[in-house]
Order: structure tokens, then sequence, then C-alpha cells
């Protein structure tokens, strides 16, 4: 009988908050991160295009057992619409579908925002990662089909104007999951009679990680040039965000030595004092500062749903 393969690469845990650069796929990005850090495992939180720049959470080892947690969060964009052309990508990157001489004045464009505040309708755009009858809207448009995308609704929490010229509009938008900010430049530029596609894109927060925990690509590849490997990941280790943090909207349990061995066997711990939770559907418990658990409160007890090491 043959020996399992030994993973390769580092057990090593923890979120990197990238901002990635232009001309830069989310892909790309989460497979150099993890051949830099060595990492056994990686994943990211929420797509950002080629064309787009920004934060991209990367979660690394176990992290990634908390993917979707970052996935649900509250996103910010800044973004530019650059008016008189509609693009089949909605975006920089595909071809001109509809043309149009009108430009917006500055008054018609805020008096449009209070319509796309609130949950909204809204129809992703065809290159697109939703699935039509099990394929991906993206792979069906680049083979030249048109197909029809259901509506669905969407939050936009907040949308405010940052500035305008008679070509462009930059705007910031706070958004719920599943938001496509190509599409709200689509229909802004159908409403105003003018059409409208995105020219710029930068996301600057992923709840729960604000703008100042982004670190660039260059300062990581910068430490490619530390010679001794030791040395160069330990440097890199550094810019890793614990576990944890990803799941800071979530109720927090401290648990003993005794408790977080009983959670990392799979089993409940029983939870005393009149001090101790009521029931929540989800919570996550720590010992000594670190993550052990994900799970269930009820009936006086922690059920734990996913471990960490």
């Amino acid at each position: 009988m043959s020996k399992p393969k030994k993973p390769k690469g580092r057990p090593v845990s923890g979120w990197l908050i990238l901002d990635k650069p232009v001309d830069f796929g989310s892909t790309e990005a989460v497979s150099k991160i993890k051949w830099l850090f060595n990492a056994q495992k990686a994943g990211h939180a929420g797509t950002l295009d080629p064309l787009a720049s920004g934060m991209l959470p990367i979660a690394l080892g176990d992290a990634t057992k908390t993917v979707p947690y970052v996935m649900d969060g509250r996103k910010i964009y800044e973004f530019a619409v650059t008016w008189g052309e509609e693009r089949s990508t909605d975006d920089l990157e595909g071809e001109v579908s509809a043309t149009s001489d009108r430009r917006p004045a500055e008054q018609a464009i805020r008096d449009l925002l209070p319509s796309y505040t609130g949950t909204i309708t809204q129809v992703p755009p065809q290159f697109s990662a939703i699935k039509i009858a099990g394929e991906r809207a993206y792979d069906l448009a680049r083979d030249g089909e048109t197909v029809e995308i259901p509506s669905r609704e969407v939050e936009i929490f907040r949308l405010t104007l940052l500035g305008a010229t008679a070509d462009k509009a930059h705007f910031e938008v706070e958004c719920g999951k599943g938001t496509y900010v190509r599409a709200l430049a689509r229909d802004f530029g159908r409403e105003l009679g003018c059409y409208g596609h995105i020219s710029e894109l930068r996301r600057t927060f992923v709840a729960p990680f604000a703008e100042d925990r982004m670190v660039p690509l260059a300062d990581l590849v910068a430490l490619e040039k530390i010679e001794d490997r030791d040395e160069r990941l330990a440097a890199l280790d550094e810019f890793l965000i614990d576990t944890a943090e990803a799941l800071s909207n979530l109720p927090h349990l401290p648990v003993t030595d005794d408790q977080a061995h009983r959670l990392k066997m799979g089993n409940p711990v029983i939870l005393r004092g009149r001090d101790a939770p009521v029931a929540e559907t989800e919570a996550y418990a720590t010992a000594r500062g670190k993550l052990i658990a994900i799970g269930e409160i009820g009936q006086g007890e922690f059920r734990p749903k996913r471990v960490f090491g």
C-alpha cells in the first residue's frame, strides 16, 4: 500500500491583504503569493478583474476555512465611468457595442443615485462568473453567445459621486455580496441616455479588513532578494494577519486549554456561569488568542463545526 503524498510547502496559516495591481488576475495573484510564502494551501475572497486594482484578501493554510465569512462581507469600491460608449464586458477590456454623443449633466447624475441605493435589482454582465445551464456566462460570451441572465437583488449601502467632468464621473460605492460594479456603470449609462462603461476600478475595503492593512505586491516581491530562505520566509510572514480576524463579526468565545483539546477532537464543550453566551447560530472559539473552532452555541454548550490546527 503506497504512502499518502506529503503536502508540498509549509503549513503556514493567516490572511494576506494584497493590494493587487492592474493587469494581474486574481488567480495569478493567489499563485504568486502561494509560491512566495511556500504555502501548502491558498485561496482568495472575492475576485478582482485584471483591470481592477486594490484589496484582494488571500487566505493561506487553515485561513482558507474562513474564506466564506469574508466573501459575505461588505465591500467598498472607487470607480470611474466613461460616458459615450457601452462595451461588451462593461469595462475597458471589451469591444464597443453602442455609442452616443450625449453627455450627462452633473445634476442628472446626482439625481440618479437615490434609485440605485438600498436593495436594487441588477442583471449581472454577460462577462461574469454566473452559471447558465451549468456553464459560466463569460465562457458563453467568449464563444459569441448572448444569454439571458436572471436579475437578482443586491444591496447598495452607500453610493457617492466624487466628481465629474464632461466625459467621465468618479464614484464610491459600499455594497453587499454579489454586486457587479460594471453593471452599475452599464445601467447608469443606459438610464442617462448616453451609455457608459467602467474605465477605472479600485477596491478599498472588504469587511472586516481595512484599507491600511493592504500590502503592495511590489513590497512582497522585493523580499525575493533575501538569499537565506528562512530569513526570507520570516520577513514575509510578518505581513500575515491572524486567521481569527476574518471572524471578527461573529460572537467570540474564549476557552480553556482543556476545552480547546475537546473541541479539536470534534467534541462539544459545556458553557457554565451567568455570563455564558446564549444561543448563536455561529461563533468562534479561541484559546490563548489562537483560533480553535467555528461552531454553534445552544442548549448550554458550544458545538464545533470546523476546527483549526
